[in-house]
């Protein structure tokens, strides 16, 4: 069973837990680019099914040989379909749609609105993730962040392509509903939820792919494309999504969504890394304000410095 803390509720975060979340936050912000690249010559359903079915062989694939089929719940098969539904079909199909008409950056900076929408629908459907006035600032915080560092030129794109940009809150505002609702496979290993749920979005997905776009009227994609795709599924979705449990069993709902923060963040640090790009003020700026937002929704700064004003800052 998933670790709680004694009251029951979602466990705070940890070293190792901050280090899934960087990592998990890599990971994803790859799958902007990997997306942007595989929609150039497949639709945006087509592209969402095989990603969803490939993670799905591939994590049922390691189940089989391991053992792990065995303990799958027959009672979750529907709120399998419903977590499918709200955390892959909705979200990567509205995206994916959505990058066809506008910038990737922008595409991260509508995502990077989940938090928000998650703290709002856990306030309203959970018991010990409550909005309070540090995680409300810290998520606006955050957000300002991810705009800041981005820059004022991708946002001049706002109220052009209304109906991508509205896809795209769309798309978190699912995210944040799926963050809630998957807080009922929190005792369940992270990889036999991951590739359950995965499995779900596959069989959902493949009637209406198969109206919608038979496979006789596709065209092969290019080398490109085709390796694109596999690295969407197989980084950005099987092994992202077994992260993305783990946190979710054990830090709850509103700590899993920061990951839509630090997005942009990996995707511009490995930027400066990978490819030698320079960093400007307004980067550093960002992850500042990224940084107190994080800091502010842990809350373990602000009852810190609390303790040492009620102590007299005594060491003890």
């Amino acid at each position: 069973m998933t670790a709680r803390t004694p009251t029951g509720g979602p466990l705070p975060m940890g070293p190792l837990d901050w280090g899934t979340l960087v990592l998990l936050s890599v990971l994803w912000g790859g799958s902007f680019f990997f997306a942007k690249v595989a929609v150039s010559e497949l639709p945006p359903l087509v592209l969402v099914l095989v990603r969803v079915a490939l993670a799905a062989v591939l994590l049922l694939g390691v189940l089989a040989v391991s053992g792990g089929l065995k303990r799958v719940p027959m009672r979750l098969l529907g709120a399998f379909l419903v977590m499918g539904l709200l955390n892959n079909v909705i979200p990567f199909s509205l995206i994916f749609w959505a990058q066809t008409s506008i910038p990737s950056g922008l595409a991260s900076i509508l995502n990077a609105t989940t938090p928000l929408f998650t703290v709002l629908v856990a306030h309203a459907f959970t018991r010990d993730e409550k909005l309070s006035v540090g995680r409300l600032i810290g998520v606006l915080a955050g957000f300002a962040g991810v705009a800041v560092m981005i820059g004022p030129g991708l946002l001049e794109d706002l109220g052009t392509h209304l109906p991508a940009q509205l896809a795209c809150l769309g798309a978190a505002l699912s995210y944040g509903l799926s963050s809630v609702y998957g807080r009922r496979f929190r005792g369940l290993p992270p990889m036999l939820t991951a590739a359950s749920q995965l499995a779900a979005s596959t069989v959902l997905l493949a009637p209406v792919v198969a109206v919608l776009h038979p496979p006789a009227t596709l065209a092969w994609p290019s080398m490109p494309v085709v390796a694109a795709v596999v690295a969407l599924a197989a980084a950005s979705t099987a092994f992202a999504y077994i992260l993305f449990f783990r946190i979710l069993g054990r830090n709850g709902a509103t700590n899993i969504s920061l990951v839509t923060l630090l997005v942009p963040v990996s995707a511009i640090l490995l930027g400066a890394v990978v490819l030698g790009e320079a960093l400007e003020a307004r980067e550093f700026a960002g992850f500042g304000l990224i940084a107190f937002g994080l800091a502010a929704i842990d809350g373990r700064p602000a009852r810190f410095i609390a303790q040492r004003v009620g102590t007299g800052f005594s060491p003890r």
